[in-house]
């Protein structure tokens, strides 16, 4: 058995990733049994238990603002566990499982307060090989539980390595293909929208790679993706990809689900520190908590950096970024996309900050709509989409090198 306290936490969940997982013999991946999994209320805290096929490395830690519990795995199929089944108590407000990145498994406990992690041991039938995780959690107390919390320093465990991204291509002589990244939202552990058994970070993986094909068919493109499969990515990481691939534009694909039924038809976002509406500052929010929402440690993140970064944005990019997000609507309309009433609007959303390139977000449409999830789910329809945005880019550039050249002149 593998095993941590309270005590010594940092030190003792080593011993849970490396020897005492090794010397059991375990293998890459375990299977998630839903009829042996659950999380309860106990005594005055959390009671979480994940019945697996296999013993596997694993590691457990608590995250706050908000408060949260991390388990991450090497690597653990989850085989369809509906997240919602598993929780039976009000001390826990949600639950999310998924791949944080290839190899690497994650659970996110959303905690209603702030109940520090007691005890963690994983057990193993000699017999079946199957084996049980126990976590218990104690009685609310913040004191204790922000004391306790953080990422552990635990070696080889570090979920986005700077070397993930993607090499920086060569640079190129003036006039060369327009270097285009893609940003296909969400990923990973986060599956952004899900309505009638649709999810966005899958459908903009597939419109993602739609896109890339028919821009490199059509020819003077380099096109790069934040992502080519399903995996986490932070905010952070796909800006600074973006950034190391020297692009020279940044469209970042959506679709959302909103409670008003009445939303359908597609958007365009720019980059903005005040919303154009509530409902804009509301997706904005609700993207933004994308790295939370995966267990990423976000009190060292700097809002003085972003608020330049916006500063930086509007002297040059910014318009340019407008005029982008404006053609592209141009299109879309011609090409007979439904779009929304107002479909031109701004938010502060993280993914848009880099100051040094034209950056739009398009919500290609609504998954809670009925006509707007059917759309995008069907093929052919997609082909219209993908094809009035490669020419709505075509344009944009013309354009963008024209006024470019009357500057210099």
């Amino acid at each position: 058995m593998s095993r941590i306290s309270r005590t010594g936490l940092a030190v003792l969940v080593a011993l849970c990733l490396g020897g005492a997982a090794r010397a059991e013999g375990f293998t890459a991946l375990a299977r998630l049994d839903p009829a042996r999994s659950g999380v309860v209320a106990e005594g005055g805290g959390v009671a979480l238990r994940l019945g697996l096929s296999q013993g596997v490395p694993w590691r457990v830690f608590t995250l706050d603002g908000p408060p949260r519990l991390v388990l991450d795995f090497r690597e653990l199929d989850w085989g369809g566990a509906g997240a919602g089944a598993l929780v039976s108590t009000d001390r826990v407000r949600g639950l999310r499982m998924g791949q944080i990145r290839p190899g690497w498994s994650r659970m996110v406990v959303d905690l209603a307060g702030p109940h520090p992690l007691e005890e963690a041991a994983l057990s193993v039938d000699p017999g079946s090989g199957a084996a049980d995780l126990r976590v218990r959690l104690g009685r609310g107390d913040a004191a204790r539980f922000a004391a306790a919390s953080g990422v552990p320093d635990s070696p080889g465990w570090d979920i986005a390595p700077t070397s993930d991204a993607a090499p920086a291509p060569p640079p190129r002589a003036g006039g060369g293909p327009l270097r285009v990244m893609i940003d296909p939202g969400h990923g990973g552990i986060d599956p952004g929208a899900e309505e009638g058994g649709v999810t966005e970070k899958a459908l903009m993986l597939v419109l993602a790679r739609e896109l890339r094909e028919a821009l490199l068919r059509r020819g003077g493109y380099e096109v790069i993706l934040t992502r080519d499969k399903d995996v986490f990515v932070s905010l952070e990481a796909r800006v600074a990809r973006a950034q190391a691939a020297g692009a020279d534009v940044f469209v970042s694909l959506h679709a959302d689900a909103l409670a008003d039924a009445r939303a359908r038809g597609a958007s365009v976002y720019t980059l903005s520190d005040t919303a154009s509406d509530a409902a804009s500052a509301a997706l904005a929010e609700r993207h933004d908590r994308a790295d939370l929402l995966s267990g990423v440690d976000l009190s060292d993140s700097d809002d003085v950096v972003a608020g330049v970064l916006m500063d930086l944005a509007r002297q040059e990019t910014q318009p340019r970024a407008d005029a982008l997000a404006a053609t592209l609507l141009e299109v879309l309309r011609a090409g007979d996309i439904p779009v929304l009433g107002r479909p031109l609007r701004h938010a502060g959303f993280s993914v848009l900050k880099a100051a040094d390139i034209p950056s739009v977000l398009v919500e290609t449409g609504f998954l809670s709509d009925a006509r707007d999830r059917r759309n995008l789910s069907d093929p052919d329809w997609r082909a219209g989409l993908v094809a009035a945005l490669v020419a709505g880019l075509e344009r944009w550039h013309a354009q963008d090198r024209a006024r470019a050249g009357l500057v210099r002149q």
